[in-house]
């Protein structure tokens, strides 16, 4: 994160031995906190439009391949076949109303089980990453009110050197390659299956992952 580096590149100054310290530091560290809101906002932000992004592709998922798998499945049931097809033959109009009445809320109710089931694990995800963001963003606003403390009054700078960059535990790799198996895992699930079973199956195997990678953060 740049954010760290600058961190870091001021720690760096303040540590070489007795450096002069312009008046204007103090006034300057000041203004790189709010910085640090600012930029921690604008992150927050861009993480929740690329879930927002992954949970439409949930969506072109649910209503491109597994509703149609659903709605077949359904139809291949020889009971509820035959009844559609004595509708359908009888072509009256009040039958196929209560048919559809009947069965229609039956059905979005599966659909929507299944689109929370592959929801979840988004959702959660999401609140994990933000949840690490913001605990980093923290712990920055920490260390630059140590900094700004240090820029008004230098003494015991060599002491705590070692202590404050051990603060800055570098988990931005990490998010950056959940984010990256969270796109890559979404889009093998957009990808064609060529038959049923395939497309149940990566279902499942897209919540296993999701699930796995929450955990690992």
């Amino acid at each position: 994160m740049y954010l760290k580096k600058l961190i870091i590149l001021i720690l760096s100054f303040l540590f070489i031995g007795c450096v002069s310290i312009p008046p204007e530091a103090p006034k300057l560290s000041t203004e790189l906190g709010k910085r640090i809101n600012s930029i921690e906002s604008a992150n927050i932000k861009l993480l929740n439009k690329f879930f927002d992004q992954k949970r439409d592709d949930i969506d072109e998922f649910i209503n491109e391949e597994w509703t149609p798998l659903f709605a077949k499945n359904i139809f291949s049931n020889s009971k509820i076949s035959k009844i559609w097809d004595t509708i359908v033959k009888e072509n009256k109009k009040q039958d196929r109303l209560t048919f559809l009445v009947k069965m229609g809320p039956k059905l979005q109710n599966k659909i929507n089980e299944k689109r929370l089931e592959l929801i979840t694990p988004i959702d959660e995800l999401e609140s994990t990453i933000e949840k690490a963001i913001r605990t980093e963003y923290r712990q920055a606003r920490v260390i630059n009110n140590s900094i700004t403390s240090l820029l008004v009054s230098a003494s015991e700078v060599s002491e705590n050197r070692d202590r404050y960059l051990g603060m800055l535990g570098a988990t931005d790799n990490k998010i950056v390659n959940v984010i990256d198996k969270t796109d890559d895992f979404i889009s093998k699930l957009l990808k064609k299956s060529k038959d049923a079973p395939s497309k149940v199956d990566k279902a499942q195997v897209f919540i296993k992952k999701m699930n796995s990678l929450r955990d690992s953060i």
